[in-house]
């Protein structure tokens, strides 16, 4: 019976049982039983997994939510890894990402440098007002590439954002719609928070990155931080943080970024 790392994190008032709703729905109809097992020490989810179609579970568990590798041997330089972001090793010039191995974390780092190339066309903008401008949060998802060999888990590893982390955040500009990042709670109490204060005239959809991380998609003319009072009174365990595409193209211009 293979216990394997969900690349879902467990954390704000969200229980276990939110989780089993969301991967027994995915595995219905099949001969095989889906157990939680706790979470890994950086509150990454645990699953075991036990029966006749346990290949297939697996598979549907990796398309569904992403499973971790199971050990260093799968990853080699240039690898594609998903993560959150951490404060567990903050710095003062490096975005940190939390990256699963097995039922271990991988610590990996985007330097200031990197970071000014990607995002800000090499501009000197300040990491931290970086930081601030792209929303680069604990616990929001990040896709990255790792530029080095990885030798054991006790190092920081190197890496640059993925071809398509940079695309998204291009995207969002591009829109020039705000937007408003969740974090902590289910897109269920998202949406029924968003029509409970009337606030579906204000917004056009919600996107999950995540099970428990989303984004409200505001209509034009709507300010992401007003939002959050109306929201935060009902949404108490999240995190909430506003993305503005107009102050992004304000300080660092609308070209495209560098992937």
């Amino acid at each position: 019976m293979p216990i394997v790392t969900i690349l879902e994190k467990l954390y704000g008032s969200v229980s276990p049982t939110d989780f089993e709703e969301r991967y027994l729905t995915s595995v219905k109809g099949l001969t095989v039983q889906v157990h939680f097992a706790g979470t890994t020490e950086q509150g990454w989810i645990l699953v075991e997994v036990s029966g006749k179609d346990q290949t297939i579970v697996l598979s549907l568990l990796n398309r569904e939510f992403g499973l971790a590798p199971y050990s260093l041997e799968e990853l080699k330089r240039f690898s594609l890894l998903r993560g959150r972001g951490a404060f567990s090793c903050k710095s003062e010039n490096e975005l940190c990402v939390d990256v699963p191995i097995g039922t271990e974390s991988l610590k990996v780092v985007i330097s200031e440098k990197s970071l000014r190339s990607q995002l800000a066309d090499g501009k000197k903008v300040p990491f931290k007002r970086l930081v601030e401008l792209f929303c680069l949060v604990e616990n929001l998802p990040f896709e990255v590439r790792i530029t080095e060999a990885i030798e054991n888990l006790s190092e920081n590893v190197k890496a640059v954002l993925s071809e398509r982390q940079i695309s998204l955040f291009h995207n969002w500009i591009q829109y020039r719609f705000d937007r408003l990042i969740v974090l902590g709670s289910l897109v269920s109490d998202v949406e029924k928070t968003i029509k409970s204060c009337r606030l579906s005239r204000d917004v056009i959809r919600t996107e999950s990155l995540g099970v428990l991380e989303h984004v409200v998609l505001c209509k034009l003319g709507t300010d992401a931080i007003g939002l959050i009072p109306k929201l935060g009174r009902y949404l108490k365990s999240a995190v909430l943080v506003p993305f503005s595409p107009q102050k992004i193209i304000k300080e660092i211009g609308s070209q495209p970024f560098d992937a």
